[in-house]
């Protein structure tokens, strides 16, 4: 019985059960993804607005904070993901982004 291979995103093939680093050495770092970078910035925005309330400059409202801490990380998470899915799209197609025509 031949063992499974199971391709990766960065075009490597990957055997469970084989530990030869063949596939770590071929492996291209990857970009960071949108959400990491989305939540991050909640997380940071979060702990500012804190500091900004105990800091006495402005009082905020809890309920208002989250309700517009979750509206922008979702609207960035879904423009994010478009923006992605585009870029991947022409990649594959082999299309320029919009807007590049005549730049070589």
């Amino acid at each position: 019985m031949e063992p499974t291979v199971f391709p990766n995103q960065w075009g490597t093939q990957y055997t469970p059960g084989t530990d030869s680093g063949a596939d770590a050495a071929q492996a291209v770092p990857s970009q960071a993804r949108i959400g990491t970078v989305v939540w991050g910035l909640v997380i940071l925005a979060l702990a500012t607005l804190i500091i900004i309330s105990k800091l006495g400059v402005v009082a905020l409202n809890g309920t208002y904070v989250l309700i517009g801490l979750m509206l922008g990380a979702g609207a960035a998470l879904v423009i994010g993901g478009l923006l992605s899915a585009r870029s991947k799209n022409s990649a594959r197609s082999g299309n320029k982004p919009a807007g590049t025509a005549g730049i070589k």
